[in-house]
């Protein structure tokens, strides 16, 4: 299976991830180079934004929320990334020193939250930095929503959920170990791997899994699929028991995968 065919590629001893020299501009990762190409092709759309709603209680005391928005500003390099195409057309990725950024602030008034929330949910521009913003929302004096919106671009459901629980800490005057990399030093990791036999036995192995006409996804809906997407969606949460959850692990385990992978 494809855990073998990695662990023929990956003899090699593990290697930690090095920073990168400085450079002008940086390679984009290959999740990234995705990512640019389909908002070109959505063209000011916001499919790719990844919007959330934070609930306040209490006293709210905004110039220590727009201080710690600054000081995570500063520690992660995503929060100043914008992006562009080099002479070749190609996306790379620009580090900006400092980049223009205001917490917002606006009232409830006779809005419902979720017209709030949609309201503030605008385009990116992927040339411009930054591509998060935030927003508070006063409810009341002792109750205020935090909205904040990042592209998928520069964050990811857990990169979000750290950034969420960094901001907390800053807000509390809390001190953050220093940063040994950032996710730039990734992307030419990656780059330099995409050289190697170790990929080049990984992508032989899918062009092969993938060769000839491959069928068109069938999902088993109980609607046609509309002409246009959407980018409507949903999730719904459940709770596997102690026996599948502990057999999925042993699956993982067997197959030489992450749980995530088997799930």
């Amino acid at each position: 299976g494809l855990a073998a065919v990695i662990r023929e590629g990956t003899d090699s001893p593990y290697e930690a991830i090095k920073p990168a020299e400085k450079q002008e501009t940086y390679p984009v990762s290959s999740a990234q180079k995705r990512i640019y190409v389909l908002q070109q092709l959505e063209d000011g759309g916001t499919g790719y934004n990844m919007p959330a709603v934070l609930e306040l209680e209490g006293k709210l005391n905004p110039e220590r929320m727009d201080r710690a928005f600054q000081e995570l500003i500063k520690r992660h390099e995503s929060l100043r990334t914008a992006f562009e195409q080099d002479e070749g057309g190609d996306p790379v990725q620009r580090i900006h020193d400092e980049v223009p950024f205001t917490l917002q602030t606006t009232v409830l008034g006779e809005r419902t939250e979720q017209e709030a929330a949609a309201a503030f949910i605008k385009p990116f521009d992927l040339s411009q930095t930054p591509l998060f913003r935030a927003q508070i929302v006063k409810v009341s004096d002792e109750r205020h929503l935090l909205l904040v919106d990042m592209h998928h671009i520069i964050s990811d459901g857990v990169s979000v959920n750290i950034l969420i629980q960094e901001f907390g800490e800053l807000y509390n005057n809390r001190k953050l170990p220093a940063l040994r990399i950032q996710y730039k030093d990734y992307a030419v990791w990656q780059e330099g791997f995409k050289t190697g036999d170790a990929y080049k036995t990984q992508e032989a192995y899918w062009l092969k899994q993938l060769e000839g006409e491959l069928p068109v996804l069938d999902l088993p809906a109980d609607h046609a699929r509309p002409p246009v997407r959407s980018f409507a969606g949903d999730k719904v949460s459940f709770t596997l028991d102690q026996e599948v959850t502990s057999g999925l692990h042993k699956l993982a385990r067997e197959n030489g995968s992450t749980l995530y992978m088997v799930l």
